[in-house]
């Protein structure tokens, strides 16, 4: 099914967000595993997951839209150095993908396409619930606790 440009462009650009999401999140998770930080690695490494799974999500609709997905493009990516920098850049992430699943959203629904509406939506509603939540309480925790009693939860 020839699909709209315009939803398609929009898409790509959603798709280079969850995957710099993707791809920060791995390494993230194994900088944990390395570090000994087995819970900040088991939760992170089901984020990665979660974040396949979003990219895999909007292939799947450009593909159908017989539009070509953008492997390449990465928006937003970047490593933190310790646990609260990786933190806040994740949650730095997911606030950019919250808004850009938002402004992708209203494209969608301007030009009519409500499936492709309605798989974003489910994908907001995982970002927003999930994983913006979680990390915005480890972040608090970080600050009622202070590093080191946190980090000795994490292992």
């Amino acid at each position: 099914m020839k699909g709209n440009a315009q939803i398609v462009s929009a898409l790509n650009e959603l798709l280079a967000y969850e995957l710099a999401a993707m791809d920060q999140y791995f390494i993230h998770s194994q900088m944990y595993l390395d570090w000994g930080l087995n819970k900040l690695y088991e939760r992170i490494d089901h984020e990665f997951d979660d974040e396949r799974g979003h990219a895999t999500k909007l292939i799947e609709r450009m593909l159908f839209l017989e539009g070509t997905p953008d492997m390449q493009t990465r928006t937003g990516f970047q490593v933190g150095e310790d646990v609260p920098s990786m933190l806040e850049s994740d949650l730095r992430v997911e606030y950019e993908v919250d808004a850009k699943l938002r402004e992708v959203i209203a494209v969608c629904e301007r030009e009519g396409d409500f499936v492709t509406r309605g798989i974003l939506v489910e994908l907001l509603d995982d970002t927003e619930m999930d994983h913006a939540h979680w990390l915005e309480q480890q972040l608090k925790l970080i600050k009622m606790l202070g590093l080191s009693n946190y980090l000795q939860t994490q292992m």
